[in-house]
């Protein structure tokens, strides 16, 4: 079973995959996580995935379909996976390189987004590229939805009540 958690940064998306994925025996597979892994290294696609990170700009859906199509090939994943932070773009989601069940979109304002990601204090959540992401995500990634919606996969959480209704309301939602 492979399930995606899609919302914009600072949403809870990382918060919400890593609980459900205990829930359902599955990996949490976070690309945000993976692609700041990479640029930490020294190679050629580190130093390419580094560049589009400082510019407060999305991974190529080249880049990003390399990228997460080598990461489920490993073992770790072979029941299947939580995905969080991809798909970013219409493009990504319509060549995802595996089966998606469920979609679960974090509905958060962009008002409540920007104070917990200044709350949260990563390197990269500068206020211009906090803004930066927020126009990406709503221009590249909020057609996303629709293509999941007339899917019939898409689930519509609201992502602004507490962390533990949020978590119950997706797992009564998966049971469905």
């Amino acid at each position: 079973m492979n399930l995606i958690i899609i919302g914009p940064q600072g949403s809870g998306k990382s918060t919400q995959a890593e609980l459900l994925a205990k829930k359902v025996n599955l990996s949490h597979l976070e690309t945000g996580e993976l692609y700041r892994r990479i640029a930490k290294e020294n190679s050629l696609l580190g130093k390419k995935i580094k560049q589009f990170l400082e510019k407060g700009q999305l991974v190529s859906d080249r880049v990003h379909n390399k990228v997460l199509r080598e990461e489920i090939k490993k073992p770790k994943y072979k029941n299947g996976f939580v995905l969080d932070g991809s798909p970013r773009t219409l493009r990504q989601a319509k060549s995802q390189p595996f089966k998606t069940d469920r979609v679960f979109y974090l509905d958060v304002s962009d008002e409540e987004n920007i104070k917990r990601l200044m709350k949260r204090g990563r390197e990269d959540d500068t206020p211009k590229l906090i803004a930066r992401r927020l126009q990406l995500y709503h221009q590249k990634t909020e057609p996303v939805l629709d293509y999941y919606r007339q899917q019939g996969i898409l689930e519509k959480v609201d992502g602004e009540k507490p962390i533990e209704e949020i978590y119950q309301d997706i797992v009564t939602r998966l049971k469905k």
